[in-house]
């Protein structure tokens, strides 16, 4: 692993001890679109695991089908962060 990705990770791990800190410092790293894109990939990873249909999510999120699509795939991956941490 590259030494910049270590160390994001690392800053991320310490400020993930504190809800407060890790806000502001995904408000530092992120612009204001990102962080909320980011914010709705989990809600769409959610409602997925909970077995709502891609088109459903999407007109309720507002989001276009391609990205809960993309949100889809990425529960493909029995090994991925998000079925990891979700399930």
């Amino acid at each position: 692993m590259k030494k910049s990705k270590r160390e994001l990770l690392e800053l991320i791990q310490v400020a993930a001890k504190d809800q407060q800190m890790l806000d502001l410092l995904l408000n530092d790293l992120l612009s204001p679109k990102e962080y909320e894109e980011m914010a709705a990939r989990v809600q769409i990873v959610k409602r997925l695991i909970e077995g709502d249909v891609q088109r459903e999510v999407s007109e309720s999120l507002g989001v276009s089908i391609v990205t809960v699509t993309r949100g889809a795939r990425t529960l493909l991956n029995k090994e991925g962060g998000f079925n990891l941490l979700l399930n």
